[in-house]
C-alpha cells in the first residue's frame, strides 16, 4: 500500500444540535427527537419531577426541522423538512426548540479540543471542520502490521478530546483530500472513523449514489440519473468528452475528476466572511397593514441580534440589506450602501428603513431578514469620520409606519 502525501480529515459532529439537547435532557436518549420548535415547545418539569414534552403531532405552523436524532431519521424525518410534513411521518416524536447560543458554545469547545491535537483547521460551519493531519506527529507510524495504524490513532485521539471537552461524539473521514474525506465521514456514522486511500475508491466510493459527492446538487443529480449514471462508478466510467458535452467544459471535467477522487484543494485555515445576516420565517403570513406592530418588533429584534453578531465577530459593514419573502414565495431584496461602516442596532435599523421605503407591500409576508455586507474590521471604524446625524431609528419612514 502506497501512503498518500497528504492526510486530510473531515470531522462532522453527530446530529449536533440534537446531541447538545440530549446533554440537557439525557432521559430522551434513544428516542425520536426533532429540533425546530418554538420557545413555547420547551419541556416543562412537573411537580412530581417528571417532564412534559411537546409532541410533533401537536405542532401547527410553517417551521422547519433544524435537525433530528438518528431515531427520528429512521422514521424519515430530516433537516429542512417542514415540521407539519415531519408530523405525518413521526407524530409521536418529541419536539424541542432550538438554542443556538448553546450550540455555538459547544462548537467553540469541540474546535478548541481538536486544535490541541491538530492545529491546521478549516472551519466549515458550526458542526464540521477540515483538518490537515499531514504533519501531525505519529500520523505516518505503522502499528503492528497496519500501515494506517498511526493515522487511526490520531483520529481516536481527536475523538477522545472532543468527547472530553463536550460529551459529544463525532465522525471522522480521513483520506488524501477534502472531497473524499467529506464522503468518508458519512460512511460510518455515528461515532465512526473511516480511513481511505486512493486504492479504496473502486470498492468504497464508486458504489455510492452520485449525490454523495459534495458538489452534485439536485438538478445535476437528476440529470445524471436521467443519463443512466446512478453511481459514482458510473460517472468514473463515462468518457470525459461525453461528460463535457453534457455538462459543459468546467463542470464536466470536474465530474470526471471528482468521480476518480481527485482534489488538490488545500485546507484553508482562515477566510473573511462576505456578509453576516439574520432572518426569520413567520408561523403565519403577516400583513404590513394589520400586523405592523409585530413586524416592527421582529425587525427590531433582527437588527439587535445582527448587531450582537457583528460585535462578537468584531466587524462593521458599509452595506445594509433586507430580504423579504412574500406569499407565493416571491423574494425581494434591497440594499443601502452607507458612507460610514455601521455596527450598532440603531444604525442598522435606520438603513433598513431606507431600504423598506423602496418596497411595495401589496402581499402578505412570510419571511424577513437583514444583512450587513461590505465588511471591515471594527478597529477600522475608529479611524472613520463621525457619521452624519441620523433620524431616531424608532421612527419609521412616512409611507410604512410599522417599520
Amino acid at each position: 500500500m502506497q501512503l498518500p502525501e497528504r492526510w486530510i480529515a473531515h470531522l462532522d459532529m453527530d446530529a449536533f444540535y440534537a446531541s447538545v439537547e440530549l446533554l440537557r435532557y439525557p432521559q430522551l436518549k434513544g428516542q425520536a427527537v426533532v429540533i425546530g420548535g418554538r420557545r413555547a415547545d420547551a419541556p416543562q418539569q412537573l411537580e412530581d419531577g417528571s417532564w412534559r414534552y411537546a409532541k410533533l403531532r401537536d405542532y401547527t405552523g410553517r417551521g422547519v426541522v433544524t435537525t433530528s436524532t438518528y431515531a427520528a431519521r429512521d422514521l424519515g424525518v430530516f433537516s429542512a423538512m417542514g415540521l407539519m410534513k415531519a408530523a405525518l411521518r413521526a407524530p409521536d416524536a418529541i419536539l424541542l426548540p432550538a438554542d443556538f447560543d448553546s450550540y455555538r458554545t459547544y462548537s467553540r469547545r469541540f474546535k478548541a479540543a481538536v486544535a490541541e491535537v491538530a492545529p491546521v483547521i478549516e472551519d466549515r460551519g458550526i458542526d464540521e471542520i477540515y483538518i490537515d493531519l499531514t504533519d501531525v506527529p505519529g500520523v505516518r507510524d505503522a502499528v503492528g502490521h497496519d500501515p494506517l495504524g498511526g493515522v487511526k490513532a490520531v483520529a481516536r485521539e481527536i475523538k477522545n478530546s472532543v468527547s472530553r471537552a463536550t460529551g459529544l461524539t463525532c465522525s471522522i473521514g480521513i483520506t488524501p483530500n477534502k472531497l473524499l474525506s467529506k464522503i468518508a465521514s458519512e460512511l460510518d456514522k455515528p461515532d465512526g472513523i473511516s480511513v481511505l486511500t486512493m486504492d479504496d475508491i473502486p470498492t468504497r466510493i464508486w458504489p455510492l449514489a452520485v449525490r454523495k459527492i459534495n458538489g452534485i446538487g439536485p438538478k445535476a443529480g437528476d440529470k445524471l440519473v436521467q443519463l443512466g449514471l446512478h453511481t459514482v462508478g458510473d460517472i468514473a466510467a463515462a468518457p470525459p468528452a461525453w461528460l463535457i458535452e453534457q455538462f459543459g467544459d468546467s463542470y464536466g471535467a470536474w465530474l470526471h475528476n471528482a468521480a476518480h477522487g481527485r482534489d488538490n484543494r488545500p485546507v484553508v485555515t482562515y477566510s473573511e466572511p462576505v456578509s453576516i445576516s439574520r432572518e426569520t420565517t413567520f408561523e403565519r403570513d403577516l400583513s404590513a397593514r394589520h400586523d405592523k406592530a409585530l413586524l416592527g418588533q421582529i425587525m427590531d429584534e433582527l437588527c439587535a441580534r445582527l448587531a450582537d453578531d457583528l460585535a462578537r465577530k468584531r466587524y462593521a459593514g458599509k452595506t445594509v440589506g433586507i430580504k423579504l419573502r412574500f406569499e407565493g414565495f416571491v423574494t425581494v431584496t434591497r440594499d443601502q450602501t452607507l458612507k460610514i461602516p455601521v455596527t450598532s442596532a440603531a444604525d442598522i435599523r435606520h438603513a433598513v428603513g431606507l431600504c423598506l421605503k423602496r418596497v411595495t407591500f401589496d402581499k402578505r409576508l412570510r419571511l424577513m431578514g437583514v444583512r450587513v455586507g461590505n465588511l471591515v474590521h471594527a478597529s477600522e471604524v475608529l479611524d472613520a469620520a463621525p457619521a452624519a446625524p441620523r433620524a431616531d431609528p424608532r421612527r419609521a419612514p412616512d409611507n410604512l409606519s410599522l417599520f
